[in-house]
């Protein structure tokens, strides 16, 4: 029998970073509780990481990596099934690297890359969210003027960027613990989709509340 190669120290000090960041945000952690946590010197992880900002750079890049693959998905949207689908993905994904969304402003006030990269990732979401609308329209399920597309995608960025920071304001000690995750995620997909409601065409807004009621424990509008 093969054994597998043992994961480079770079990789786990990666891994075990961002499980840390993730758990008790990037300001409580520092490079020091990541080695022990690893159980090696800081020297080792100042050796492939000589300073606590390399280490949070090359975790938005894995990041952002993921996020360019995902957002081309927004092409290939036509229903609100498929919109569906798409929100729950990059609400997964902003779970997964929630450590930055979390602390987004005090990353951003001390780390000029992010500060940049950060601007893009939001034109980014916005571009994705247009190219779903249009989609939708093509299909003929949504209706919507050529002027309001702007401010719409603008403001499901805004709901898809801060969700989790609103969670942690509901619960501060609960929201973003792992059992608690699903739930989350499903309310975010839930209520930025939301904001598509009156502009979709009656089979497809019943069919959202629908999906709300099934995925979000019912805390949904009422069809009207």
């Amino acid at each position: 029998m093969v054994k597998k190669a043992p994961r480079r120290t770079a990789q786990r000090i990666l891994e075990a970073a961002l499980e840390l960041f993730n758990r008790f945000g990037e300001p409580n952690v520092s490079t020091t509780l990541v080695a022990a946590e690893l159980g090696i010197s800081p020297g080792n992880l100042y050796y492939h990481y000589p300073a606590k900002e390399e280490l949070i750079n090359r975790l938005y890049e894995r990041y952002d990596e993921e996020l360019s693959e995902l957002l081309h998905a927004s092409q290939g949207v036509h229903d609100v099934e498929d919109a569906w689908f798409f929100m729950h993905s990059l609400f997964e994904l902003i779970w997964r690297h929630r450590f930055l969304y979390r602390d987004l402003n005090d990353l951003l006030s001390k780390n000029r890359h992010l500060e940049t990269q950060f601007q893009r990732v939001l034109q980014n979401k916005a571009q994705a969210i247009r190219t779903l609308l249009a989609g939708l329209v093509r299909a003929g399920h949504l209706q919507i003027d050529s002027r309001e597309v702007e401010a719409l995608s603008q403001s499901m960025v805004v709901v898809l960027t801060y969700w989790l920071s609103y969670e942690y304001v509901r619960n501060p000690r609960q929201a973003l613990e792992p059992e608690h995750a699903q739930h989350a995620l499903l309310r975010g997909a839930h209520h930025t989709l939301h904001l598509l409601a009156p502009y979709l065409a009656p089979p497809q807004r019943r069919h959202l509340l629908t999906l709300g009621d099934a995925y979000a424990g019912g805390e949904t509008a009422t069809p009207a």
